[in-house]
Order: C-alpha cells, then structure tokens, then sequence
C-alpha cells in the first residue's frame, strides 16, 4: 500500500469519524433541550440564554485557542435574528414536543425552507425532485394532521418556525469565508437578545442544577463543539454529501429519544419520517444530479 493510498484512506476515517460525531452532536440538542424542559428541570428562556451564552464562550475559547480572534467584521445582524428565532422558538417547542418528533419538524422545515429558496432563485427541479418535495411536505402534514398520536400543535409549529429560522441562517451564512469567526460572532450578539427574553419571562424563572446542567451541555458542547467539528468534516465532505449525511440526525434523535427519554415511536412518526428523509433524499440526489459538471468535448470547450 502506497504512502498516497494510506493517507486517504486515513483521511476518508477522519472525515468519517467527524462527520458521525457532528450529527450526534446535533441530534442531542433535540435531546437535552426535552430532557430538560419535559422533565421541568428549567423554564425554557433560561434554558435558551444558558445555551446561546456557554455555546458563545466556547466558541471563543476555541477562536482564541486557534489564534483566530472573533471580529466585528464577521459580525451579521441579519443572521444573529435568525439564530435568536431559531434558539427561542426551539426550546420553547420542546416544552411539549417529544424528541424524536420535534427533530424531525425541525429537519424537514430547514430542507423545505433551503429548497424554496433555492426554486425562488430560478433554480430547476427534475420532476423527480419535485415528487420527493412533495412526498417530504407531504410526510410533514401527515405528522402534524390531527389524531391521537399526532404531536402538539402549538410545539409543531413553534419547532416550524425554528426550522425556518435555522434554513435561513444556514442561507445567510453560505457565503462565510471564516464559518467559525462568523459563527462565533453570531452567538456573541444573539446573547444579549435572548437575555432580553429571559428578562421578560422573569416570573417564570425556574431553575435546578439538573437543567443547568443540560442548557450547558446543549450550548457548550452539543452547539459549540458540535459546529467546529461539522466544519471540520466538512473539509473532507462534498456539498452532496454534507446535505445527505444530515439525513441521519433526525433518526440519530430518535433512537437516542428512546433509549434515553423512554419515547414512544408510533407509526404515524415512522410513516412520517420515511416520506419527509426519503423525499428529501429524492431532492438532494436530483440536485446533485442536475449540478454534476458536463464531460466529452461540449464541457472542454466551456472550460
């Protein structure tokens, strides 16, 4: 085996390793955010400031650590109100959200927020693409649809609304040229707005080690480390790839969902979710298609 073979090979685990531990990493959110709030262990603006404030030290921590220093030249309004809506709408989604549910709102409305766009922008979708959005919107709807097992709908579409917030902060910050710096600088704004809630909600502060504990675990660990080590595994990841993998997040919260939280997974979720991640899987395939360069003597003569 050539030294060439074995670094690639070496580099395909890391990616691969990095990659695994990014999605865990964003499944547990869903997870510590109902173990705390459905466990009533905090109220969810304190949850929501403790998360946003540990994950804006630890990212600084880390800036300085790379002696990559957070500056307002990377800083952006417009995505730290997205991040704001995304954090406050989340958490307070999870007061009576199960896990395994909210997640897989919470995917399905950033994928279908980041496709319309995409269609609003003159993109073309193959007409398999089009039948996997409306098998992927169709799964939502069918999940959210009045019944016995069907999720709580004020917890539905608060979790909607931060998944739309999530897709457009994900737009907003395509462009970063230092994700980190970026990410780091929006935490660092979005703090004093969730304090602001926090402040507001006072009356309602209810606070225990226990849930303390979980908001610091989301932010420090779960969001901050989670962030910087996705865009560590998206150095080794296509675009293809990269919008894929995240197909497993919602599945990864939900099996943590019930071993951890004792959830139950009806079939109305498992119905869901097999037409919400297998349509949106349809799309991002027929994307990735459609995006594959040209070869043979048409693509040399547009090089």
């Amino acid at each position: 085996m050539s030294l060439a073979h074995f670094s690639e090979k070496a580099v395909s685990v890391s990616t691969f390793l990095l990659t695994a531990l990014a999605m865990v990493a964003f499944a547990a959110n869903s997870l510590l955010c109902r173990l705390a709030l459905g466990g009533e262990t905090i109220d969810a603006a304190s949850f929501t400031s403790i998360r946003v404030i540990s994950g804006a030290l630890t990212l600084v921590l880390i800036s300085y650590a790379q002696r990559r220093p957070p500056s307002r030249r990377n800083a952006s309004w417009r995505s730290a109100l997205a991040l704001f809506a995304y954090m406050i709408f989340f958490s307070f989604a999870y007061i009576s959200l199960g896990a395994a549910a909210g997640a897989l709102i919470l995917f399905g409305a950033v994928q279908l927020t980041m496709f319309a766009v995409a269609l609003s922008a003159g993109e073309r979708m193959p007409a398999l693409g089009w039948f996997g959005l409306a098998i992927a919107f169709a799964g939502l709807v069918y999940l959210v649809s009045p019944g016995l097992s069907a999720p709580d709908p004020l917890g539905a579409a608060l979790m909607a609304i931060a998944g739309i917030a999530w897709g457009v902060y994900s737009l907003l910050g395509r462009g970063a040229s230092d994700p980190l710096a970026a990410t780091t600088m929006n935490f660092i704004l979005c703090a004093p707005l969730v304090l602001v809630v926090s402040i507001a909600m006072h009356t309602n502060v209810h606070l225990s080690t226990a849930g303390i504990g979980y908001a610091v675990a989301s932010g420090a660990l779960a969001s901050g480390c989670g962030y910087v080590i996705w865009y560590a595994a998206l150095r080794g990841l296509t675009a293809g790839k990269a919008a894929t993998v995240q197909l497993s997040a919602p599945v990864i919260a939900a099996i943590g969902a019930v071993i951890l939280l004792s959830e139950t997974i009806t079939l109305r979720l498992v119905l869901a979710s097999l037409a919400t991640l297998g349509g949106v899987a349809l799309v991002l395939a027929q994307r990735s298609a459609s995006a594959m360069p040209k070869t043979g003597p048409a693509a040399q003569r547009q090089a």
